[in-house]
């Protein structure tokens, strides 16, 4: 499955909403996000608009392991 482009910060948040994740805190232009399903996990999204492509397949393969899916499984949960 081929990842999202043009996805802000904003957007990003409020899909992994999905998956329990609540911002935690922010410092700069760096926002913690944290769930505890399955056990405690924290990510740090940068607060850009678009979200580089790199950048948002780390997270979503960061997120993928956490929940220990697949990263198609997870962009097909949080976007679609």
């Amino acid at each position: 499955m081929k990842l999202p482009r043009n996805i802000s910060a904003s957007d990003l948040i409020k899909a992994t909403r999905k998956l329990g994740y609540e911002t935690t805190r922010q410092t700069g232009s760096h926002i913690r996000i944290t769930t505890i399903q399955n056990g405690q996990h924290h990510i740090t999204v940068p607060n850009h608009n678009p979200i580089k492509t790199g950048t948002l397949s780390s997270i979503l393969s960061d997120i993928a392991s956490h929940f220990n899916k697949s990263k198609e499984e997870i962009i097909q949960i949080l976007f679609y």
